[in-house]
């Protein structure tokens, strides 16, 4: 079993001392997304989980427990957002200089082969240009540089919570014209970077410029980071595109702190008061079983 943590929240930046609870008690209940009242039980044992797959954008509460997880035998790696965003579309997050230096103590720590900096979503208005979007990822890219092996990148997907949070900011689906024009400059800086670039369910094939669709759960990188074959099914659950590999995910929808404004995961008006429920001794993320 692969555990994701999580798509729907970012457990590391929130919840990292629920998630460690849950693994010395090996289980964590999980609420289904859809009929809250169903709840799962998800086994955190090392002979359960094949490989833990971390989604976040400060891992920094977790990063001095890490080693928890090596010595309870459970494979991992970081699925790491990292944008140049300020605080008009990222209202919650540390400064972007302290977000850089906690991705090198991360890769210093578990390595560049475990930790995947995501580009996502790649946001264009009339102030954040095509242009703008290539110089801040060539800045990061240096910044980044032998900190990380690969980077994934994909362009903004207004579902209807980004539409309502968005509200007002004048978003819009970038057209195809513009995804290839900064798809052809990220690969060019990529290169110079020593970065394998991937693109996360676009539309548009973008070969051309040596750019191949990602996988988020990346069967490969999963096999090698635990050195053994394994048989790993795609995930028919996800959107069309979409080739990560089946997992188990442990978070909770509106729950996380970060404050995005185009997240498809979080409604603010309801996270404050679901973030309020949590109780990190609970086997729950959100709040406590009846």
């Amino acid at each position: 079993m692969i555990l994701s943590a999580s798509r729907r929240t970012d457990i590391p930046a929130c919840y990292s001392d629920w998630f460690f609870n849950r693994v010395k008690a090996g289980f964590a209940l999980v609420r289904n997304p859809f009929f809250p009242v169903r709840i799962s039980r998800v086994s955190l044992a090392p002979e359960d989980v094949d490989c833990i797959v971390f989604w976040t954008k400060n891992p920094a509460p977790m990063l001095g427990r890490l080693g928890e997880l090596e010595r309870a035998g459970l494979p991992f790696y970081f699925q790491f957002t990292l944008t140049p965003y300020g605080g008009g579309l990222e209202r919650s997050l540390p400064p972007k200089r302290e977000i850089v230096e906690t991705f090198r103590r991360l890769s210093r720590a578990v390595g560049p082969e475990r930790v995947v900096w995501r580009y996502d979503p790649v946001i264009c208005t009339p102030e954040l240009t095509p242009a703008w979007h290539l110089r801040q990822f060539a800045r990061l890219c240096g910044a980044l540089e032998g900190c990380t092996r690969e980077c994934v990148f994909s362009f903004l997907d207004l579902y209807a919570k980004t539409r309502r949070n968005t509200a007002g900011l004048g978003l819009h689906p970038v057209p195809p014209a513009v995804m290839e024009h900064v798809a052809a400059g990220f690969a060019e800086t990529a290169a110079r970077h020593g970065l394998t670039l991937r693109a996360c369910c676009e539309s548009i094939d973008l070969a051309r410029y040596g750019i191949r669709p990602g996988a988020c759960i990346d069967a490969e990188k999963i096999e090698s980071i635990t050195g053994r074959p394994l048989r790993l099914r795609r995930d028919r659950g996800q959107r069309p595109g979409c080739n990560c590999a089946e997992s188990v995910d442990i978070g909770a929808y509106d729950t996380c702190r970060n404050g995005c404004v185009y997240c498809y995961a979080t409604d603010p008006r309801r996270a404050a008061g679901r973030a309020a429920r949590h109780d990190p001794r609970s086997p729950l993320l959100d709040g406590r079983p009846p």
